[in-house]
């Protein structure tokens, strides 16, 4: 028998509590670590990179009680809720944690990430980790080399916990469904989705199951799982940060980035891997623009003085009122934080943003297997086909770019790079000269118009706002939480700023985060509310 949706959406609700709540209630930190007195201490949920380092520091904690502690937080809850946010947890990771403590314990200095377990979206390649963009296709494939990100991230100390769920080949935003794992819930209510394609990593950092999350963004995946989920989503300017050995989407879009639960920890992940790759082409356009540390510009009275442009084609154009209750809110606390507000409107916006998305799944996805995979048995779309998926929306996407390349419309405009593409550079010059006239340091919509959607409900998915600029121009867009809706649902606030200007947006996003501090964890929102 079907049931009403708010009916449903009850019963997802009490399973949350009955199951979920009274672990993290009765034990709201590290269970582990209660084994000695001196770790006992540690708070883990919602903890940070700078608070985790100070721990090693004090020697009330060590990286192989916090990776136990967290492998042991997956266990008790992501399958036994039905979460389903990790794919694989990485068996080598407490060897990892034995050496980097040994390090430490040996040299008296911590990396910038020393000991920071991090989730991985798993379209990622992770030496010696599965690694199958959410496919069955690619299951049993481990990389021999890691991903770009990857590399940098353990480079600086960072421990490689667990990969993450992800919607089949990143296909859709509307929700994380795989056949590798089935589909993720939204840990703040499980009757509604996470969004996709990185919900995997969104709920399993909201769900402190470790202590950053990386992602990756096409058009949505980074800031709108990041959106349903309370957390910082960075999808930084195109040509920052190397995409090597990410499973591609279209790779003339896709951005890989920081998923945290603090915009500081989101800052740390992108100052490690920012910068040229030779093995990614368009990364020569950051070359001279990157500073030396991006920490700088975390700055809690960043809004003061700040000038920041509203688009209201955005923010106003079919809203939810209580997304449209906090979109209000949150520019009046900018103003009480010094900010300036500005009405901005783009001339031909809707004209400058049509025909911008080109089909190129095929060419991306066969170059991956034949540079990465090797497999006879999979080089060409086709094989992926035969192979099969997990639902009608994947086998949809994958025959639908088996006949379709290019543009839509207009094919004959060639399909380039943010930095060669006629329609993507008029479209960015023309955002960018209006906020050159008008003097404002960024632009502010809702991150979505409207809530996330419930769990099998296509037709609520609504207000995707993520997809309108920042993809086609290459423009950085960073969304933080602003609050939360009816259900416990959270909402983000997104900003976006000039090429390569990330230092103004972690400035401004800092300064909105630190002067209103939205971000709650599921289990504390939750049992507030009951």
């Amino acid at each position: 028998m079907l049931l009403p949706g708010r009916l449903l959406a009850s019963l997802y609700i009490y399973t949350f509590l009955s199951v979920l709540i009274p672990g993290w209630l009765v034990s709201a930190y590290a269970q582990p670590l209660s084994k000695t007195s001196s770790a006992s201490k540690f708070e883990l949920v919602e903890t940070t990179i700078s608070d985790i380092h100070q721990a090693f520091r004090t020697g009330s904690l060590t990286s192989e009680q916090l990776v136990k502690a967290y492998i042991e937080r997956i266990q008790t809850y992501d399958q036994p809720t039905k979460l389903n946010s990790i794919i694989l947890v990485n068996p080598e990771a407490l060897a990892t944690a034995r050496a980097l403590d040994v390090e430490f314990k040996k040299t008296g200095k911590l990396r910038p990430l020393h000991g920071v377990p991090i989730i991985i979206k798993d379209n990622f390649n992770t030496k010696g980790l599965q690694t199958t963009g959410g496919s069955i296709a690619l299951k049993g494939f481990v990389p021999t080399e890691d991903a770009w990100q990857v590399r940098k991230l353990r480079e600086a100390g960072a421990i490689i916990l667990a990969k993450s769920n992800m919607a089949e080949w990143a296909f859709t935003p509307m929700h994380s469904q795989s056949s590798m794992t089935g589909e993720t819930l939204n840990p703040y209510n499980l009757a509604y989705v996470p969004a996709g394609s990185s919900g995997g990593t969104a709920a399993a950092v909201a769900a402190n199951f470790g202590a950053v999350g990386l992602g990756s963004d096409t058009g949505n995946s980074i800031r709108g799982p990041s959106s349903h989920n309370a957390l910082a989503g960075f999808r930084t300017s195109l040509g920052l940060v190397s995409r090597y050995g990410i499973i591609p989407l279209y790779s003339r879009n896709d951005v890989g980035g920081p998923m945290c639960r603090t915009v500081e920890d989101a800052v740390r992940l992108l100052e490690v891997t920012a910068g040229y790759d030779p093995k990614d082409p368009i990364t020569k356009n950051s070359q001279g623009k990157v500073p030396k540390n991006y920490t700088q510009y975390l700055r809690k009275d960043g809004l003061k003085g700040a000038r920041i442009g509203v688009l209201r084609q955005v923010s106003d154009k079919a809203i939810h009122p209580e997304i449209k209750q906090l979109f209000d809110r949150a520019i009046a606390d900018m103003t009480r934080s010094g900010a300036q507000i500005i009405d901005v409107t783009i001339s031909d916006f809707d004209s400058l943003r049509a025909n911008q998305w080109c089909a190129e799944f095929r060419t991306d996805i066969e170059t991956y297997l034949r540079t990465f995979v090797k497999r006879d048995s999979l080089k060409t779309l086709e094989d992926i086909i035969r192979v099969g998926g997990y639902s009608d929306i994947v086998h949809d996407r994958l025959t639908y770019q088996q006949t379709h390349t290019g543009r839509p419309t207009h094919p004959e405009i060639p399909c380039g790079d943010a930095f060669t593409d006629p329609l993507r550079i008029a479209f960015r010059n023309a955002i960018e000269a209006e906020m050159d006239r008008l003097h404002v340091d960024a632009l502010i919509y809702p991150s979505w118009n409207y809530p996330p959607a419930l769990i099998g409900d296509a037709k609520g998915y609504k207000g995707d706002n993520s997809q309108l600029i920042a993809p086609a121009t290459g423009q950085p867009a960073f969304t933080i939480p602003m609050g939360y809706t009816t259900g416990n649902l959270p909402a983000g606030i997104q900003f976006l700023g000039r090429m390569f200007d990330e230092p103004t947006l972690i400035r401004l996003t800092y300064g909105y985060e630190q002067a209103t501090h939205h971000r709650v964890s599921p289990k504390q929102f939750v049992a507030i509310g009951q």
